[in-house]
């Protein structure tokens, strides 16, 4: 058997190499890391190694690989999540994690897959490398959405054209930009024909983005003033996940005493994180919880103001076992419910476990998993004229179903209750709010966001974080928000590049298949005439 030197190994470490440094100026460009100018660089690396990769095998794994380590990178604090709350051993929590980014990586390692094959067979790498990244980021299910765009969360002037396709289209951007920088440094003069086309290109683009951004930042500034104000109170207490069920009665102190504070100063509308409230109450539009909400507290003093508070749903409808939701409930300055609606995306392993109804043994595994239903209502709340569209959890990081709920109830305030405490101090709140900033772009209506440890916060309809607490306080905000009403083009035509670059995919495959250029490896080829086959006498 042949002895392998160093040296053979030289062409694999390369590709490796090229894969960490891709994965790691990707995950660096995340919310809590905020290096938002090397999402630029991200995919060069990644080209490089597609380019240098012996076959489609070599590219995969290396494209999976830059996956992986994104991932690990970005999402560091999943481990201790699953272990804390999930309760299960550390060994078990690292697994789940490990097999969840390498899960994400191989979106990553196909991309790496189908590039290799169709620069093969003779493709252009700037256009089919956008039209890649598009898609993968469209197409392949994540639990959090890692678009290349997220890097750009705190620069206004970038976000604006997510009113025209969202955060697929800021991607594409940046990805134009990334493969124009790719080929100019692999330009030299006397080889390769200058990459006018993919410069001029890229150039133009970021130029219209940034020009757009500039002038619709200052055309909605200029149209709020004229829209009706809401002075909104929100109220964060900063109390552990398991604190908050052990003293249930100081928590609910906390949230009174703060709401009373608010009160005072004056506000139109109180706000509550995710399941502030621990109990079951009546929730038929017109019940009574003044009882409930208020006067069960050690406080002094009433809440007069109108509410808006995350509380678990109990209907015991249609027989069987009573169905528990999660849910958002909002009352009138007399505690009287004007509305509620339910979770609908419910989070795995915390509000409920994976095939846990068909084997309830599983929840022996995972005893701290909820047993929470989806809700099945895409409904606004109203409020004195105008609607409220809840988003409860992580559904403000979901642009389809946000623009879902958008276009079924015609919301004209969004806003976002949620419980980030089970991540603790990580860069896990920050990642939550940087994705939600879109969802106020995308519709042009303002962001509320109550949370119960940070980071709660308020976003204008151009994506400015005009107010946000900090992380693992107990603090209140005041702001004074607007009622937006309207539709955008992403509210009409949604994700539009990513169907876009699908049927650029697919018919990028097809093209090949039509030429050879894909084989199915598990197709046996006919026996030329004359031919001995294995087996045959």
């Amino acid at each position: 058997m042949k002895r392998r030197r160093l040296a053979d190994y030289a062409p694999a470490a390369s590709l490796a190499g090229l894969a960490a440094s891709s994965g790691a100026l990707y995950f660096l460009g995340f919310a809590g890391f905020n290096q938002w100018y090397l999402a630029f660089l991200a995919y060069v690396p990644f080209a490089e190694l597609v380019r240098r990769a012996g076959g489609g095998k070599a590219a995969f794994w290396s494209g999976w690989l830059m996956g992986l380590v994104t991932h690990l990178g970005g999402y560091y604090w999943i481990p201790a999540t699953i272990e804390r709350f999930g309760g299960f051993p550390w060994p078990v929590a690292l697994l789940f994690d490990v097999l969840l980014c390498a899960w994400g990586g191989l979106s990553f390692g196909l991309l790496a897959w189908g590039l290799k094959r169709w620069w093969t067979a003779g493709g252009r790498p700037f256009p089919s490398l956008i039209a890649g990244v598009v898609f993968v980021e469209f197409a392949y299910p994540l639990l959090f959405p890692s678009y290349l765009a997220n890097s750009f969360w705190q620069l206004p002037v970038f976000l604006q054209i997510a009113e025209l396709g969202g955060p697929l289209l800021l991607s594409a951007v940046v990805v134009a930009v990334a493969t124009a920088l790719y080929l100019l440094l692999r330009w030299r003069p006397g080889g390769e024909k200058f990459p006018r086309t993919p410069v001029l290109v890229a150039a133009a683009a970021l130029v219209a983005t940034l020009a757009y951004g500039a002038l619709r930042i200052e055309q909605v500034d200029a149209a709020q003033p004229e829209a009706e104000a809401l002075r909104v109170g929100i109220v964060q207490v900063n109390l552990g996940t398991y604190q908050k069920h052990e003293e249930p009665e100081e928590g609910h102190r906390r949230h009174v005493a703060d709401s009373l504070a608010l009160q005072a100063a004056g506000v139109d509308l109180i706000v509550w994180p995710e399941s502030a409230y621990l109990y079951a109450v009546p929730w038929e539009p017109g019940s009574d919880l003044s009882e409930y909400v208020t006067r069960r507290a050690d406080v002094s003093g009433e809440i007069r103001t109108p509410l808006l508070f995350g509380a678990p749903r109990t209907d015991r409808s249609g027989g069987g076992r009573p169905r528990l939701y999660n849910s958002a409930l909002l009352l009138d300055a007399h505690g009287k419910v004007l509305g509620s609606t339910d979770k609908t995306y419910l989070l795995a392993f915390g509000e409920y476990l994976p095939f846990g109804e068909t084997f309830p043994w599983l929840y022996d595994l995972s005893p701290r998993s909820g047993h929470f239903t989806p809700g099945t209502r895409l409904e606004a709340l109203p409020f004195g004229g105008y609607r409220i569209g809840a988003l409860i959890c992580y559904e403000d990081v979901l642009p389809g179903f946000t623009r879902k709920l958008v276009n079924a109830a015609r919301p004209n305030l969004l806003v976002n209750l949620t419980n980030d405490a089970w991540f603790g101090a990580t860069t896990e709140p920050e990642i939550h709010l940087a994705l939600s900033v879109f969802r106020a772009v995308e519709h042009r209506r303002w962001l509320v966001r109550a949370t119960n440890s940070g980071i709660s916060a308020v976003i204008d309809p151009v994506g400015r974080v005009v107010a946000r607490s900090g992380q693992m306080t107990r603090e209140t905000i005041r702001a004074t928000v607007r009622w937006q009403s309207g539709r955008t083009p992403y509210g009409f035509a949604g994700d539009w590049p990513g169907w876009l670059s699908t049927a650029a995919v697919a018919w990028a495959f097809f093209r090949m298949w039509r030429h050879g250029h894909l084989r199915l490896r598990w197709r046996r080829a006919k026996p030329q005439p004359g031919t001995k086959v294995k087996g045959g006498r």
